[in-house]
């Protein structure tokens, strides 16, 4: 398996990866949608147009079976997605595309990466954890959207937010 740089030869390959982690962010909200290729070649897009860094996993058969999404100002590194293939996760592959992100961090002079994460998020949570990502850094607070139904309550500290 190698870590690089995604190009835009990967766009249908990736696509298809990014499509799916869209999917899997929306059953973490209740929300079950399919796949949508299109809009995930545009997502891919806009990654290699602007100040994203996107990188892929791919196997010895040169499939795409994982990428990560980087935002970067200045010395700050954002993971804006990481996600790995169903059938190949357990692997260390998330773990080697989190490394390369460390790295990329590292070599700007910052000393940590920075995660949005869903607060049911039940796979990353404990994979930044084990990485030693405990500092909670912010909370994002809005509005219930019309027709949205929160059905689970996250603690911060002494307060309860709906989810």
């Amino acid at each position: 398996m190698i870590i690089r740089p995604a190009q835009i030869d990967d766009e249908r390959k990736i696509a298809i990866l990014i499509a799916e982690f869209r999917v899997e962010l929306r059953k973490l909200k209740g929300i079950e949608t399919t796949a949508n290729e299109n809009e995930a070649v545009e997502e891919f897009r806009g990654y290699l147009n602007s100040r994203y860094k996107t990188f892929i996993a791919q196997d010895d058969n040169e499939e795409l079976i994982g990428y990560m999404v980087l935002k970067i100002e200045d010395i700050v590194v954002w993971v804006e997605s990481l996600f790995v293939c169903s059938n190949a996760r357990r692997n260390g592959i998330a773990s080697k595309l989190y490394d390369k992100a460390e790295e990329i961090a590292e070599s700007l002079g910052g000393d940590t990466l920075y995660n949005w994460v869903h607060p049911n998020n039940h796979r990353i949570i404990p994979f930044l954890a084990k990485r030693g990502y405990d500092v909670l850094n912010l909370v994002e607070v809005r509005k219930k959207r019309r027709g949205e139904t929160a059905k689970e309550v996250v603690n911060v500290g002494e307060y309860k937010f709906k989810y």
